[in-house]
């Protein structure tokens, strides 16, 4: 029987000759099968997996471990390019299209040996916090199948959470790796915007956009940030500054400046028992010696809305290539004018939430009221940068919730969006400021669901916030799921 605790753990296991690759991917292939009702994959690569695995174990036999991912059995979100693979943002205008390149973050898996299993659901487009908004169905929370597992990730989330890969990537612009994290009980990781190519992503909002990794432990998530961080000649807006190790010290205590938004904890939206188990955790650090203070941040009433101008202004700009001409989906062929064409293929290619967020970019871009609502929501960007900055002058670490609330129902708030956008309030703080931020599923709510805290660092400070994560897992999680 196949049992996965880490990559660490599955390398000594395949290098002490007690496991396989060929038996790790049959059994991932089991799992999904068997769990294949909680919708979370929209393509499994069986037989490919399979071989790949076969030839990892022929070349071990004469080369040991060569990549860093050697056999790392992986999952990516139906956003992510894979030469020769489908890929459709989990809408039908997609429906059918085969990708013609790698995005890079795949050529750097391939490149470092590790396994694609196949392409989780998602929310089309990744517009969405519930998983709801996919063309092929809902994904279901494996913890409470009435329960959302949060999006837009969730296919990727539920596909770690339910033991059906290793780890999976997914894309987070508001929020869409920490929150089903969240939801899920596992680890979430957003790293800083520019420290991994978009290259080969399917966008979204180009300027927030982010790949984001989905894992059972830190030293996971290190490992594969190791692997696909870096320099990119197809991406202009990545960093350029060398690649570092990711190498989480077990035997370390770290003692950083800490604060925590004030604000947040006070939120009215902020389910009571879960602000009052975050409060007590920071008396818990402040009596383990931890410096930790309050930060007052006035502008959190102004994120949501400045997240959404700027997000669906991209959006429209980005989606206006799914015309129905030059691939995917077509409707109204027989339409004697263009323009009909147009109208007919986008109207019944994308879906309902999709449409709502082009239209609502349109309109913000819109000449009479550019400088009201696009022009100011850039300013309150540029007022957010500002006050990091200076909040990261006096601490290295920020503590804020995740998601306000715990997983919701199925259908729960799908009829009323502005309650659906307002749920996005403590992560997409990270996406406007483009700052590293990870969920980690330290906490159980009397619901029976997990929770979990938010930590973020300053831009490109990853070590010192999964060396910090490594440290506050083993010592401070209440249970595991």
């Amino acid at each position: 029987m196949f049992d996965y605790e880490s990559i660490h753990h599955y390398h000594s296991s395949l290098t002490g000759g007690s496991t396989t690759c060929e038996l790790a991917v049959t059994h991932y292939l089991e799992q999904i099968q068997a769990k294949k009702h909680l919708n979370a994959f929209l393509h499994v690569y069986a037989h490919e997996a399979l071989q790949k695995a076969k030839a990892l174990d022929h070349s071990r036999t004469h080369n040991g471990i060569t990549g860093k991912l050697h056999g790392v059995v992986i999952a990516l979100k139906d956003v992510i390019c894979y030469k020769d693979h489908p890929v459709s943002a989990a809408s039908k205008i997609l429906d059918g299209f085969i990708s013609v390149y790698d995005a890079t973050v795949v050529s750097k898996l391939l490149k470092e040996e590790a396994i694609i299993i196949g392409h989780t659901n998602c929310d089309e487009f990744a517009m969405g916090s519930t998983n709801e908004n996919s063309a092929y169905g809902n994904v279901l929370n494996e913890l409470d199948e009435t329960r959302v597992p949060g999006g837009s990730s969730g296919g990727s989330a539920v596909a770690v959470q339910a033991g059906m890969c290793m780890v999976s990537l997914g894309t987070d612009t508001g929020g869409s790796v920490r929150q089903p994290a969240d939801f899920c009980g596992i680890v979430g990781f957003k790293p800083t915007y520019g420290m991994i190519s978009r290259f080969g992503v399917i966008a979204y909002a180009s300027s927030f956009d982010q790949v984001g990794i989905f894992a059972c432990t830190i030293e996971d998530v290190a490992l594969v940030l190791e692997s696909i961080a870096g320099g990119d000649p197809y991406d202009s807006t990545v960093s350029n500054t060398p690649v570092r190790r990711y190498k989480i010290d077990p035997q370390k205590r770290s003692m950083p400046r800490i604060g925590y938004l004030a604000e947040a904890l006070q939120n009215q939206a902020l389910d009571s028992e879960m602000a009052e188990s975050l409060n007590n955790f920071i008396g818990t650090l402040i009596r383990d010696g931890h410096d930790v203070k309050p930060v007052s941040f006035d502008l959190l009433d102004h994120i949501v809305p400045a997240y959404y101008i700027l997000t669906t202004a991209e959006a429209s700009s980005n989606l206006s290539r799914y015309d129905g001409v030059r691939y995917g989906y077509r409707a109204g062929r027989d339409s004697e004018e263009l323009a009909d064409m147009y109208s007919y293929s986008r109207s019944s290619g994308f879906g309902k939430e999709v449409k709502r967020r082009i239209m609502l970019g349109t309109f913000v871009l819109s000449a009479g009221y550019y400088d009201a609502y696009f022009t100011k929501a850039q300013q309150v960007r540029r007022l957010l940068s500002e006050k990091v900055s200076l909040i990261f002058n006096d601490l290295d670490i920020l503590l804020l919730p995740t998601s306000p609330s715990t997983a919701f129902a199925l259908g729960e708030k799908m009829q009323d969006p502005v309650a659906m956008y307002a749920a996005d309030i403590f992560t997409v703080f990270a996406n406007l400021t483009g700052l590293p931020a990870i969920s980690l599923p330290l906490f159980r709510h009397s619901n029976g669901l997990p929770f979990g805290l938010q930590i973020m660092t300053y831009r490109f400070c990853e070590l010192s916030l999964l060396q910090l994560s490594s440290e506050w897992m083993a010592r401070y999680r209440t249970s595991r799921f």
